[in-house]
């Protein structure tokens, strides 16, 4: 009896699948499947496995399914998460992107996102630097994304280094709607700048909010640049 790896590798070929085929694999339904498993091994190895068979560039179905755990409750993994979706908004090494169906149907499911999906980006963000570009990207494709990151860079309640994470894709995605919240923001700390040099014996909180100042300024020059 034929090995059943070696027969799905033997039907699996990326090069001569067309999209929309790639759920039909047992294999990569399999770990489609896996990636909704309680065991965080399971999802880990799920994950692998799709990317080394490149179905999230493949097929729109996968893509989809991908995109739900960046509600992942492991930060690494959905590091990981995060690094698979947003390549498939960036050009690849060829310089090709990955067809349009699955691009349309990853960017429909983007422009669900909330705020929590927002602020689980943001935690990617800020324990990973190196998924800025990814992150960037899925954000970008979300057209809630601009208000929702304003909201969190004004949210006194929220940690100071999510918010300066949402004030640092306001810049760096080009949420023109955010100038006004941003200047908004500004011009308060700025006040409370002024405030502190009339007052230097007045106690500084420990978390002070302004700190996010150059950032902020940061962000409105490039939302201001021509």
């Amino acid at each position: 009896m034929m090995d059943t790896d070696l027969l799905q590798l033997a039907l699996f070929d990326p090069a001569d699948t067309t999209t929309g085929a790639m759920e039909l694999f047992p294999e990569v339904w399999a770990a489609t499947q896996g990636l909704s498993s309680p065991d965080l091994m399971v999802r880990r190895e799920s994950l692998d496995r799709l990317i080394a068979l490149d179905a999230v560039n493949l097929s729109p179905l996968v893509a989809y399914v991908v995109a739900t755990r960046i509600f992942e409750p492991n930060l690494e993994l959905r590091r990981r998460v995060v690094e698979v979706l947003g390549k498939v908004f960036l050009p690849h090494e060829t310089g090709k992107l990955p067809p349009p169906e699955v691009r349309i149907h990853l960017r429909g499911y983007c422009m669900l996102i909330e705020r929590r999906g927002v602020l689980n980006l943001l935690e990617v963000a800020d324990a990973f630097p190196d998924a800025e570009s990814y992150i960037a990207a899925i954000l970008n494709a979300c057209s809630r994304s601009g208000a929702i990151l304003a909201a969190v860079m004004s949210d006194r309640k929220m940690p100071l280094n999510l918010r300066q994470q949402a004030i640092n894709f306001i810049g760096q995605v080009g949420f023109l709607d955010a100038i006004p919240a941003l200047e908004k923001l500004e011009e308060r700390l700025e006040a409370r700048m002024n405030g502190q040099k009339t007052m230097p014996f007045a106690p500084l909180s420990v978390a002070d909010e302004r700190s996010l100042l150059p950032g902020v300024q940061a962000a409105l020059i490039l939302l201001r640049e021509p």
